[in-house]
C-alpha cells in the first residue's frame, strides 16, 4: 500500500475542502499544522466537486483549490468533477 497526500494552506477558503475531503475519504488522516493541513491516504484520495458545494452552498470549480494548495503527492487525475490521487495508473 502507497501513501498520497494533499497539503493546503490553512484558511477559511480551505476549510470546506478538508472538510469535503474528510466526508470522501473515510482511511484519510488530517494533520493539522498551524499554516496547513495535510491530509495522507492510503493508495487513493478524491476531492469531489458535488461534496464542496454541498458544504458551501454554492457553485465550486475545482481549480478554485490550486491557490491554497502547497504539494500533493500521487499521479493527479483531474477533471470538472473530481481531483483523484493515487498511485496506479
Amino acid at each position: 500500500m502507497s501513501t498520497v497526500f494533499i497539503a493546503l494552506q490553512t484558511n477559511e477558503d480551505t476549510r470546506p475542502i478538508i472538510e469535503a475531503i474528510e466526508l470522501d475519504n473515510l482511511l484519510a488522516v488530517v494533520h493539522r499544522e498551524p499554516a496547513m493541513v495535510k491530509i495522507d491516504a492510503p493508495d487513493r484520495l478524491v476531492v469531489r466537486r458535488s461534496t464542496i458545494e454541498e458544504l458551501i452552498g454554492r457553485a465550486f470549480d475545482l481549480q478554485e483549490m490550486h491557490i491554497n494548495l502547497i504539494t500533493l503527492s500521487g499521479n493527479v487525475v483531474e477533471d470538472d468533477d473530481t481531483l483523484t490521487l493515487s498511485w496506479n495508473s
